[in-house]
């Protein structure tokens, strides 16, 4: 069975808003370090749709990008997508598939399918997962900014506070800090 990452850039006061981190080129190889050690990728709809309306183009060359984005989108296009949706059954974006049925149990056969590991990509989805005790690790790229507003990590709340415990923490040039955690045993 392969683990459940939760990965996300996130802001100093938990704003998960994609355009609120730094997007250099050090963040892009980290991002892509992670999805080439992982088996396949976990979205909910809102931010499948969101990746789906970009970086196909950067893939296929038909957006300007540098070299580290371009690696990514490539790779994007070639690694399984898995989307969580109630609300879309339809995801033509090469290699993406659609988790149908009760949400615990479509997870858990996709991790236990995906031996290098699921990637979770989306916030709110990591709210529900985490509910439901299938989140197993959580690597957050923490960029040194205060956003103010949201959306923010977690804002939906957990019913108990979950206990970690630190594999790393790797400054980025940015300022940026990779943070790796593990779930502890509750």
């Amino acid at each position: 069975m392969g683990l459940l990452t939760f990965c996300i850039n996130v802001t100093l006061d938990g704003c998960v808003d994609h355009e609120e981190g730094i997007a250099d080129d050090e963040t892009h190889a980290f991002f892509t370090r992670l999805m080439d050690e992982a088996g396949a990728m976990l979205w909910g709809r809102v931010t499948y749709e969101m990746m789906e309306g970009y970086w196909p183009l950067v893939a296929r060359g038909e957006v300007d990008a540098p070299a580290t984005q371009r690696e990514w989108a490539v790779k994007l296009q070639a690694k399984p997508k898995y989307v969580a949706s109630t609300t879309r059954q339809d995801f033509p974006w090469a290699h993406s598939h659609h988790l149908a049925g009760d949400l615990r149990t479509a997870v858990q056969q996709l991790k236990d399918a995906t031996p290098a590991g699921v990637l979770l990509g989306s916030g709110k989805l990591a709210n529900e997962l985490d509910r439901l005790d299938l989140i197993d690790e959580y690597r957050f790229l923490v960029h040194p900014r205060i956003a103010g507003h949201g959306p923010t990590l977690y804002q939906g709340g957990l019913p108990a506070t979950r206990r970690l415990a630190l594999v790393s923490a790797t400054p980025l040039r940015s300022g940026a800090v990779a943070m790796h955690y593990r779930r502890e045993c509750d």
